[in-house]
């Protein structure tokens, strides 16, 4: 993974004001963090006064509209607007969340807006989620079987076998879980986290899969899985409202009742 330091002594500093346009009479202040590592300076925060009676109403929205509008170098990651594809995930005013459908009228005061915590940043809102992706593909998530596929249908599953998926297939990998996790902010080398957690319980959960005893193996570490303590902050982060905690602890009793 790339290295994204701070300067030395680094202080978050009061960065730049910029004030809303003439004549506007809805304005919604907007702190944003900024930091770009290749020039050597401490991050900042920079204040925008944003003209709401102009604006969409979700901070996506807003954000859009300062680069669009007020200063074109931030950056930030977006793609679908609409919460499936996980590209905007950021802490916006103290919560790891989607800005595309973070509503502005949900926050009293003024809005703040930072990368995810605990990341290397690449810039302003974007941070490095090279680790968070390949402890992903570490688990493996695709489907493994010894069976043959049936050369003229899918490989099908009863109504109860599909259900077992629900609240797991959902994940969109926005890496707000993860990032909210304290044991993952510390030990993020090793512990595999509770986006890749769930996605591994998602095959294990798969009726189709071959590979459960596989899988539970290459989890069977104290760090990958058991440095989980089940906080609960990848729950009450996670914006399509699964449960991280509860397919750790699946994966867990699974591991005994194997070993019984």
């Amino acid at each position: 993974m790339a290295e994204f330091k701070l300067p030395a002594n680094s202080v978050l500093k009061i960065g730049k004001t910029y004030p809303a346009p003439e004549g506007a009479r809805n304005i919604k202040i907007f702190k944003v963090y900024r930091y770009d590592p290749s020039n050597g300076e401490n991050p900042s925060i920079d204040t925008f006064h944003v003209d709401m009676d102009n604006c969409g109403p979700m901070v996506l929205d807003a954000l859009l509209k300062i680069k669009s509008d007020t200063d074109a170098s931030v950056s930030l990651r977006r793609s679908c607007r609409e919460g499936i594809c996980g590209s905007c995930s950021m802490n916006i005013d103290g919560q790891n969340t989607l800005a595309c459908t973070k509503a502005i009228d949900d926050i009293k005061g003024d809005v703040t807006v930072y990368p995810l915590p605990h990341q290397p940043v690449v810039k302003d809102l974007v941070s490095d989620l090279t680790n968070f992706y390949a402890q992903y593909a570490s688990v493996e998530p695709w489907l493994k079987s010894d069976t043959p596929a049936p050369p003229d249908q899918e490989r099908l599953q009863s109504v109860d076998d599909r259900k077992q998926l629900d609240g797991l297939y959902e994940c969109i990998m926005c890496a707000c879980c993860s990032t909210s996790c304290p044991s993952y902010w510390w030990n993020s080398d090793r512990f595999l986290g509770p986006a890749a957690l769930l996605n591994a319980y998602r095959w294990i959960s798969d009726s189709r899969d071959d590979a459960t005893g596989e899988r539970l193996d290459e989890l069977e570490d104290p760090f990958k899985l058991y440095r989980c303590h089940t906080i609960m902050n990848c729950t009450n982060a996670c914006p399509k409202d699964l449960n991280p905690a509860k397919a750790i602890a699946s994966i867990k009793k699974l591991m005994v009742e194997r070993k019984g």
